[in-house]
């Protein structure tokens, strides 16, 4: 999964430089406008659009029943009976054919949401962190795996210059847990060393100050489908003993466009999808 997100990336990185010239708002719809007439072309190829056409005429051809036979409820109720199980072919004809157009989905809407979503921690001035109060910093949290709760005893968290601990590393290896507060005191792209007494350690990546990394999310997981869905850092491997590392970045506003963060780019992209591919359906020629 990783090499593959590694791929898709190098190819959003192509397609997106010259249209993040434009402003990242302009990105998000122009992606979610190709994404949206490509899925419409693939829907045509896949679907029965024969099948589709035919339950449409035949919902049609009741509807008209019940209106020319108002007056006669056992043609009616049988026009009724008859047009709901149609709607359910309808339904299941167009339904089908968008389960496998999902699992592109998934992969594009991750590149928009760790490109468009997130700021960098801010920078706390040094002088300013011992005077910081309690739990005004970002937390840190490392989840384990289930079978690998006891280890949290034995982790350490090796900060790197420009990132300060506002707090001891919390350790609670009966829920395969710990945590840390910690506070940007440097811009840059920051490495937390997550090391164990065997010698292995892993990374977590943390951007801080004005200037925006390319990518940018606020966790590393282990798992398929979890590294799909983050797919700017590699996932924990299954030799691993940890699940889960998160902390919250600040959300990023969408610009001219309302709402902020993984929500919004997310909204927008849908949005932009749909009205592309309704305006292409006629020209397409496509049946939904």
């Amino acid at each position: 999964m990783d090499a593959f997100n590694g791929l898709v990336t190098k190819l959003f990185d192509l397609l997106l430089t010259p249209l993040e010239a434009m402003g990242r708002e302009v990105s998000m719809i122009v992606v979610g406008g190709i994404f949206g007439v490509l899925a419409l072309v693939v829907f045509k190829h896949i679907s029965s659009q024969h099948g589709i056409k035919a339950a449409k005429d035949k919902i049609k051809g009741h509807m008209i029943a019940i209106r020319l036979y108002q007056d006669d409820l056992g043609v009616v109720g049988a026009s009724i009976l008859k047009v709901l199980a149609r709607n359910l072919q309808y339904v299941a004809l167009n339904f089908a054919p968008f389960l496998p157009l999902a699992i592109p989905f998934v992969f594009v809407i991750a590149q928009m949401v760790v490109r468009y979503s997130f700021d960098p921690l801010p920078v706390v001035p040094v002088e300013q962190v011992d005077h910081m109060l309690a739990g005004k910093g970002t937390e840190l949290r490392i989840e384990f795996k289930p079978e690998q709760r006891r280890m949290a005893g034995e982790l350490q968290v090796v900060l790197p210059e420009g990132l300060v601990a506002r707090s001891p590393l919390v350790r609670v290896p009966s829920a395969g847990l710990a945590f840390q507060e910690l506070v940007a005191t440097a811009p840059g792209v920051h490495q937390v060393e997550l090391r164990f007494p065997d010698g292995k350690s892993y990374t977590k990546t943390i951007v801080a100050g004005s200037e925006h990394a390319r990518l940018m999310q606020p966790e590393r997981v282990s798992g398929l489908f979890s590294a799909a869905l983050w797919p700017a850092e590699d996932s924990f491997d299954a030799a691993s003993p940890l699940e889960h590392v998160a902390f919250a970045y600040p959300e990023r506003d969408c610009g001219w466009l309302p709402m902020s963060g993984p929500l919004g780019v997310m909204t927008w992209f849908v949005v932009a999808s749909m009205v592309f591919a309704f305006a292409a359906i006629k020209p397409l020629g496509v049946q939904i």
